[in-house]
């Protein structure tokens, strides 16, 4: 426990310094990277970590399905405004495949629909993935929680009804194989990718892109929204740190979120304005003379710290109360 603790800590030291407040040791705002565990849903986490904290309002980046791990970012408090501004990034996986079976929820917990024993050779593997890397098409699983008519995927799935879908452009950044087992037909993935893309259906679309159908076996998530595996708590360091009142040195400020967003510091009396959801006057701010796109958004600090997100209004020449944290 303490050689993991002080393993997470060295990581956050080497992170880049800002100027973030936090919330004087309390947990009642900010972002907690967990470490999802394997057989139980997103939801689950945030019940038990409400458990943990006393935390009510919590809300997550991104859910994770049962039988994978890995990064997790929860919203505590007011963070959970954020969740419908987050700024788009890439996520990492470490993925599981076995080739010669084909499931109807694309991974090793669905029904079987066939399987094949035809040999796949290492170099014929390498090749088929030059197939997926860069922008790509990808039709969404049946079992996802897609909605069609105000309905989910999974529940036509569930009775037995294939729902036409529309293939979607996603795009994979980086995949590697890091590990091949040629006679058993299983390895391992490295994937870096766009939001929104479904690991199961690219071991999927491998296998059948090789000839023999293919589905996901095991599933970690090692990076999400800016924070890495090494940054993530176990549900069990969490609720040890909390125990010893310490849990609030492992959360992030909600600024965090937004720290690749251009900055603009205001003044006190300006903080004030912004902070009763008045908007600021750009030519009065230091966004004066500067090119500023129609709708760009800002990271807005005051004398004491984050304020919350700003949006540029070009037509009313101002910066416009996008959300307070």
């Amino acid at each position: 426990m303490e050689e993991q603790t002080q393993r997470k800590k060295k990581a956050r030291e080497q992170e880049p310094a800002m100027d973030f407040s936090r919330e004087n040791g309390t947990v009642e705002k900010g972002v907690l990277i967990l470490d999802k565990p394997q057989g139980i849903t997103s939801f689950d986490v945030v019940y038990k970590l409400r458990r943990i904290t006393g935390q009510r309002k919590i809300g997550h980046t991104g859910t994770l399905d049962p039988m994978a791990t890995g990064v997790l970012p929860l919203l505590l408090g007011k963070a959970a405004r954020a969740e419908s501004l987050l700024p788009e990034t890439w996520k990492e996986y470490d993925a599981g495949f076995r080739l010669g079976l084909e499931t109807d929820t694309e991974d090793c917990t669905g029904k079987v629909l066939s399987q094949n024993d035809g040999p796949v050779p290492e170099e014929a593997l390498k090749k088929a993935l030059e197939e997926f890397r860069g922008d790509i098409l990808q039709v969404p699983p049946m079992y996802s929680a897609l909605k069609r008519n105000g309905k989910k995927l999974y529940e036509f799935a569930r009775e037995g009804i294939v729902v036409e879908r529309e293939p979607r452009p996603v795009t994979i950044y980086k995949l590697e194989l890091l590990e091949y087992r040629e006679k058993e037909r299983e390895g391992r993935l490295l994937v870096r990718c766009s939001g929104g893309t479904y690991i199961r259906t690219l071991c999927a679309d491998l296998g059948k892109v090789l000839g023999v159908g293919g589905c996901m076996v095991s599933l970690r998530r090692t990076w999400a929204c800016g924070f890495s595996q090494e940054q993530a708590l176990t549900l069990e360091e969490a609720s040890a740190l909390e125990a010893a009142g310490k849990l609030s040195e492992q959360i992030f400020p909600v600024e965090y979120l937004f720290r690749e967003m251009p900055s603009l510091t205001v003044t006190q009396a300006q903080a004030r304005r912004f902070q009763n959801g008045g908007e600021l006057d750009l030519c009065r701010t230091s966004l004066s003379g500067r090119k500023v796109s129609e709708g760009e958004r800002f990271r807005v600090l005051g004398p004491e710290g984050f304020l919350g997100l700003g949006r540029a209004d070009l037509e009313t020449g101002s910066l416009k109360v996008l959300k307070l944290f």
